[in-house]
């Protein structure tokens, strides 16, 4: 299997975090350390720029900690650049972020929220005590500066299963959480995406433990389909690790594996042309990314 095109580049600027979920594949913690530093990040815009790639997707960690995340940000926005953020929301209310909503509003970033359940009781589970309440009041300080309300300011919403399971349907799972989180707490977001956890890091130490780890990789092999392989986010963008080096996406950074060895290896080495038709580097991981409907950042695939 070979990439397609590339039509975003998906940066993590390091693993810093506000949060310890017991479900990430890349274990970000208020303790690690890994951060990409200037000199790298003028790299991606310069590699962005010259590739004229439309899209940069920012995530981490919690990127927003990154001291360097508003200048990222700003000057990606001056080049033209359509903007994503993965935030874990609760991070939105700490006292250095509070105009953060209003500073994401003025640049049009798109934002990508983790909100794994609309039941709190499944949130706190999974992501630890009073998860749930933050999460709700970040997405009502979205709403109040338009995001989830106004077209052009969007609010998506990312569900994750709580258990070792595949998503549920994701056009039946958004109508859930809009009648839920609506009748329940008054906010509004744009659309839910669906995604499978993988089995990496934390999630895969907790299926070791409740002695499933085999039962799930079966269910994501029996579940494969086909008709996912086009559309999956390997094919269609590259991954920037915190150091520079380059991955076919999230879940092969975090088990440390790099683009195939005949592409470039390091952003500053970025060559979109031999980059665009790479061949992937497969895992028993990407039958994840490619069982039931289908996972990637963008949702659904089928």
């Amino acid at each position: 299997m070979r990439g397609l095109s590339i039509d975003r580049l998906q940066v993590n600027i390091g693993l810093r975090c506000n949060m310890t979920c017991n479900h990430c594949h890349l274990e970000g913690s208020p303790e690690r350390t890994e951060e990409m530093d200037w000199p790298t990040m003028e790299a991606v815009l310069g590699a962005v720029r010259k590739a004229r790639i439309p899209v940069l997707d920012i995530t981490g960690g919690a990127p927003e900690m990154h001291p360097h995340f508003r200048r990222l940000v700003t000057v990606a926005w001056e080049l033209g650049l359509q903007l994503v953020l993965h935030t874990n929301l609760t991070i939105l209310l700490e006292a250095e972020n509070l105009d953060l909503p209003l500073f994401l509003r003025r640049r049009e970033v798109r934002v990508v929220a983790s909100l794994p359940s609309y039941v709190e009781k499944e949130v706190d589970r999974q992501r630890g005590k009073w998860a749930f309440r933050d999460s709700i009041e970040a997405i009502r300080r979205l709403n109040a500066v338009g995001y989830g309300v106004h077209p052009k300011l969007e609010l998506e919403l990312v569900h994750t299963p709580i258990d070792a399971d595949l998503p549920a349907c994701q056009e039946a799972l958004e109508a859930e959480y809009r009648r839920e989180l609506r009748r329940r707490h008054e906010v509004e977001f744009t659309r839910l995406l669906t995604m499978t956890e993988m089995p990496i890091g934390r999630f895969l130490r907790r299926l070791e433990r409740q002695g499933r780890l085999e039962h799930y990789a079966n269910l994501l092999q029996e579940h494969f389909n086909p008709a996912t392989l086009g559309c999956l986010m390997c094919r269609h963008q590259v991954y920037v690790r915190w150091d520079g080096a380059l991955c076919d996406c999230d879940f092969n950074c975090a088990l440390g594996t790099t683009v195939h060895p005949e592409a470039p290896q390091h952003i500053r080495d970025f060559d979109a042309k031999q980059l665009r038709n790479r061949p992937i580097v497969t895992t028993e991981n990407c039958f994840g990314c490619a069982a039931g409907a289908g996972s990637s950042c963008a949702g659904a695939l089928v």
